[in-house]
């Protein structure tokens, strides 16, 4: 219980300042004429005002608070080397022990990790942290905050007023002063690069003190090719040229030697993924003659602004003799020479649309095509019933490269093309729109060509149950066979139509060698902290796969089946950085956060970094990251009611706030009713007295 003096004014205090000071004024020239009396008009005046301010004595009841005292404790990546994470949990549990015996002060603990759920957090955030668990603590309450980390923060406040509170900080710094440790900086990694061209990795070695060696070795792996290791000198920015090989992910990992005291190599290995881009895809399209679908293939491919397509439809074969002369006519000469010859290792994709033999190409330009396809070139033909006669494509020196053998038969019927259990785990028919079910929805064709498949893949299968779309690869390249004519059904919309643009661009993709449409792939994906794993392939089962953390740290995992051809596990991260994914032969990088993370660019304990912001609130860092044999003992904790110096040498300070909540409030008045009535005219008398003698 309290007692205190408290004013309850009848009119609003500016209006009783304005009494008070015109009544200064009267007072003031009463003196100076020197005027009888004016010692009691002043205090008649006085009176006055203390009635208008109606005194009250205050009796109040209060239940003291309890001081809080927040712990912030660093749970970030770099707290997990050198032993600091169990440092930092024995200096949490006797910080604990020894708070319990101080009386009226909670503790507070906040863990504040370098990850968030979102996956957008970059470095150590303790003050973001910290703000948060102190949201509903009131600033007169809190006695103080000690830090346990290492000393690297990201978001330390540029002054203390914007932290909000008025109390000391200290921090406890888990690490040791003078740790060495080299790491490995990335200056500039291009994201994407043309395909067949070179992009320039630069790099650079820095140590955090000066060592014995004056260079190092880097190692260079580029996806799919053996280790490349080249010495530089630590310091020095290093150009590392990367070749482009392939369009998708271009992964290339780059490591340097570990020094032999250093305090940690995850650092030292940086891993990289560079994505492959086509300049222009250049197509060349060749009709051996007009029909109803040649105006499919061309819409399609000119409707992608990355094709360069040439397109040559041959109106007349050179067997037809009708009589016109030849400067009559008016078609284009078919520039074989110049196509097959000269330019043709320049196209991306050749195809095929019910070509024949009819004497425009040359057999050894036929056979120059071949060639094209075994040094790693890509040939779609797209047959109709000319595939079956003796003019037969296959016929002819290409037919070396092609996927089927054709009987001589054609079949005509009305069918569904359907997927073969094969192309329903392939990823150039699988989930094509429509395809689900037993009967798919899409319209119906009316021809197919018999043929025999020939070390190739049967996607799909057309009348009768024969091969429809059949695939295979030949040499470094690869071929495909559409054994139909009806394709362009689909696009003109016949009974509902169908996927024939996703099935025609996800064909001429695979052709290309394009990565994510690979029968056996392995993908990882991020999204906030949750790793998404995906294995596709053509066999039965899979094996498991091994995942790496940034830290090193690997994981065995099954994969769960989701879809024919598809498997599939989700994880959490616990870790920034890059993890690598490997299965089999095949392998992947996944960068979960920021690949170049603050959280691992420097990860030496230091106070550099807090102490400006410690010594304006007035705390101090203690060093406690020694060995158990040479254990830092815990600073003194003090509690004082004021001062700006709150931490010495060996111990740390904090505020005794006496904060307290008001159950209850008497007021008592002191001059209203008779008692200021009698005093005010018992004055006023006075003064009146005084002025008649």
């Amino acid at each position: 219980m309290t007692w205190s003096l408290e004013f309850v004014p009848f009119v609003p205090w500016p209006v009783l300042w304005a009494l008070a000071a015109f009544g200064l004024v009267l007072v003031a020239a009463l003196f100076w004429r020197a005027r009888r009396g004016a010692v009691l008009r002043a205090l008649s005046y006085a009176l006055l005002l203390l009635a208008i301010a109606n005194p009250h004595l205050k009796q109040e009841d209060r239940e003291p608070l309890n001081d809080i005292l927040a712990v912030v404790v660093d749970d970030s990546q770099s707290q997990t080397i050198a032993g600091r994470n169990e440092r930092t949990e024995a200096i949490r549990k006797t910080l604990e022990e020894r708070l319990k015996s101080f009386p009226n002060l909670d503790l507070r603990f906040v863990h504040s990790s370098s990850t968030a759920s979102d996956g957008e957090r970059d470095g150590t955030m303790l003050f973001t942290d910290l703000g948060k668990a102190l949201a509903d603590v009131p600033p007169d309450r809190l006695a103080g905050v000690v830090m346990i980390t290492d000393g690297e923060v990201h978001d330390v406040p540029g002054s203390a007023t914007a932290l909000g509170f008025n109390a000391p900080v200290h921090a406890l710094i888990t690490g040791k002063p003078g740790e060495f440790d080299r790491r490995l900086e990335i200056l500039r990694a291009p994201r994407f690069g043309l395909v067949g061209g070179e992009q320039t990795v630069e790099v650079k070695v820095s140590e955090t003190a000066p060592s014995n060696a004056s260079q190092v070795k880097l190692t260079i792996t580029h996806q799919g090719e053996a280790p490349t290791s080249e010495t530089v000198r630590i310091g020095e920015k290093v150009a590392i040229p990367v070749k482009i090989d392939h369009a998708g992910a271009n992964i290339v990992e780059i490591e340097a030697e570990a020094a032999p005291n250093e305090l940690t190599p995850i650092n030292n290995r940086a891993v990289l993924t560079i994505e492959g881009v086509r300049e222009n895809l250049r197509v060349l399209l060749v009709s051996g003659e007009p029909h109803a679908g040649e105006r499919t293939w061309r819409n399609m491919l000119k409707s992608d602004a990355s094709v360069d397509l040439v397109h040559f439809t041959i109106l007349r074969p050179p067997e037809k003799q009708d009589g016109t002369p030849i400067n009559q006519l008016s078609l284009i000469a078919f520039p074989t020479r110049e196509l097959f010859q000269e330019k043709l290792d320049q196209f991306d994709l050749i195809i095929f649309d019910r070509y024949q033999r009819r004497g425009v190409l040359p057999m050894l330009y036929l056979e120059n095509v071949a060639h094209y396809v075994e040094r790693g070139g890509a040939v779609l033909v797209s047959a109709g019933d000319d595939y079956a006669s003796p003019l037969s494509l296959y016929r002819t020196p290409l037919g070396q490269v092609l996927p089927a053998v054709p009987t001589g038969r054609v079949v005509e019927e009305p069918f569904k093309p359907k997927l073969t259990e094969l192309g329903q785990k392939h990823p150039v028919t699988a989930d094509l729109p429509g395809s689900a079910g037993d009967e798919p929805s899409w319209g119906r064709w009316f021809r197919t060509v018999d043929a025999d498949p020939r070390d190739a893949e049967v996607l799909m299968k057309g009348g009768e149950g024969k091969p429809l779309l059949v695939i295979g690869q030949r040499g470094k390249g690869r071929v495909a066979l559409l054994l139909s004519d009806h394709i362009w059904l689909w696009a003109r919309g016949y009974e509902g139509g169908g996927p024939y643009t996703d099935l025609l661009r996800r064909l001429a993709h695979w052709l290309m060698k394009e990565p994510d449409l690979e029968e056996e792939t392995l993908k990882a994906q991020s999204r906030g902290q949750t790793l998404t794993i995906d294995r596709r392939s053509i066999k039965d089962e899979v094996g498991q796969v091994t995942v790496t953390a940034p830290s090193g740290k690997e994981q065995t995992l099954t994969l769960d089946k989701s879809a024919p051809g598809l498997w599939r596990k989700a994880i959490t991260a616990d870790e920034q950085g890059v993890y690598r994914v490997a299965a089999d032969k095949l392998a992947s990088v996944v960068t979960v956060g920021n690949a170049n993370a603050k959280e691992l660019a420097a990860v030496t304990a230091t106070d550099t970094v807090l102490n400006p912001l410690l010594a304006e609130t007035g705390g101090g860092s203690f060093w406690l990251g020694r060995t158990a044999e040479d254990a830092a003992p815990l600073p003194r904790i003090v509690m004082l009611r004021g001062g700006h110096m709150m931490h010495g040498a060996d111990w740390l300070g904090l505020h005794k706030r006496d904060a307290y909540h008001v159950k209850g409030v008497r007021l008592f008045p002191l001059f209203t009713g008779f008692l200021a009535l009698g005093l005010l005219l018992g004055m006023i008398a006075i003064t009146w007295f005084r002025e008649g003698h």
